[in-house]
C-alpha cells in the first residue's frame, strides 16, 4: 500500500473525529501514546471492525497483531461473526508465531 492509500484509509476511519493523520501515524508507530482519545489498542479494534484482514496486515505486522489481538479486544468487537473470526486468527497466530516474552 502506498502512502496516499494509507492516508486515505486513516482519514476514512476517522471520519467522525478531527484527528490529524500525522497523530494517527505516530500512534501506529508507537511514538505517541494517544491520537485524540484513541490508544493503539482502541484504534486497532476500530480497524478490525472497519477493514478487511488484508488491510489490517498493511498497517500491522503479524507479530503486532498477535500482541494486540487479545481476548479482551475480541470480546469488545460488536459483531459475533467478527469475534468468532478473530478468535480463530488469535489462536492461529499463537500457533505459528513463537512466544518472545
Amino acid at each position: 500500500m502506498d502512502q496516499q492509500q494509507r492516508t486515505r484509509l486513516l482519514k476514512q476511519i476517522m471520519w467522525d473525529y478531527n484527528i490529524p493523520v500525522d497523530d494517527i501515524e505516530a500512534l501506529l508507530s508507537g511514538t505517541k501514546q494517544r491520537a485524540g482519545h484513541y490508544t493503539r489498542n482502541t484504534l486497532f479494534k476500530k480497524m478490525l471492525e472497519s477493514y478487511s484482514w488484508y488491510t489490517i496486515l498493511d498497517f500491522f505486522s503479524p507479530e503486532e497483531i498477535k500482541d494486540l489481538l487479545t481476548t479482551e479486544t475480541i470480546n469488545k468487537l460488536r459483531s459475533a461473526s467478527l469475534r468468532k473470526k478473530y478468535e480463530f486468527v488469535k489462536n492461529r497466530l499463537q500457533e505459528i508465531i513463537p512466544y518472545t516474552g
